[in-house]
């Protein structure tokens, strides 16, 4: 049974030091779109924050299911009392990645205040640079969306078979095929999250490549 995940990542944060061309002017184009950047990855903090507590879950979870094998299903009351503890961590998986998904969403309402800004872009070059980066950025978005979803699929199977280890008389078929289901679904999940990690990391070089263009001094912090 497979409840462990690679841990996703999150956006790096870029020192960014503006040259300015004189005091009292407007911001250009590439300040406006410096300071939205740094909102979203402000907005990310709550994405960030769920990433400890979701993996320790999913670790108490898995430990929990194993004892539960361990047992056998002649300890009923027992096995029973286990899978409610684990239908607890699952209702505390749900409303980490329900977390995780809103920082998200703030995310991505903030990120798309760049389409205008982009438009109002002077160099080619720097235009499509930043064009690059929103293409990237929102096919992450759309990644964490399918992510999110499929979690919650997963949750609701690890559910269903707490739910029928708790029964008398469930058949070891049954059991096998609920299994069967869970892993696949975690299987998907890896593939989606390996695609969010990768889109994460594009978006950071990305991101870094347009600050250099726009001219300003990047240095990433650790």
């Amino acid at each position: 049974m497979s409840f462990l995940l690679k841990f996703r990542l999150a956006l790096a944060i870029f020192t960014a030091i503006i040259i300015a061309a004189g005091c009292g002017q407007q911001k250009t184009p590439e300040d406006k779109i410096y300071s939205i950047l740094e909102k979203v990855v402000t907005a990310e903090k709550g994405f960030e924050d769920q990433q400890n507590p979701l993996t320790a879950l999913e670790k108490q979870e898995k430990e929990l299911f194993d004892k539960i094998m361990g047992l056998g299903m002649k300890k009923n009351e027992e096995v029973s009392k286990l899978s409610d503890q684990a239908l607890s961590l699952a209702e505390e998986r749900k409303n980490h990645i329900d977390k995780e998904q809103k920082s998200i969403e703030a995310s991505k309402n903030e990120f798309k205040k760049t389409d205008d800004v982009i438009d109002e872009l002077k160099d080619k070059e720097l235009k499509a640079s930043a064009l690059k980066l929103s293409n990237i950025m929102m096919d992450r978005y759309a990644a964490h969306d399918q992510l999110y979803l499929e979690y919650l699929n997963g949750i609701q199977q690890d559910e269903d078979l707490y739910r029928l280890l708790k029964k008398d008389n469930v058949s070891l078929d049954e059991l096998e095929a609920q299994i069967n289901k869970i892993n696949k679904t975690y299987r998907n999940i890896l593939v989606i999250n390996d695609k969010f990690n990768d889109l994460t990391e594009k978006y950071n070089k990305q991101k870094e490549l347009f600050y250099k263009k726009a001219g300003f001094k990047v240095k990433e912090n650790s």
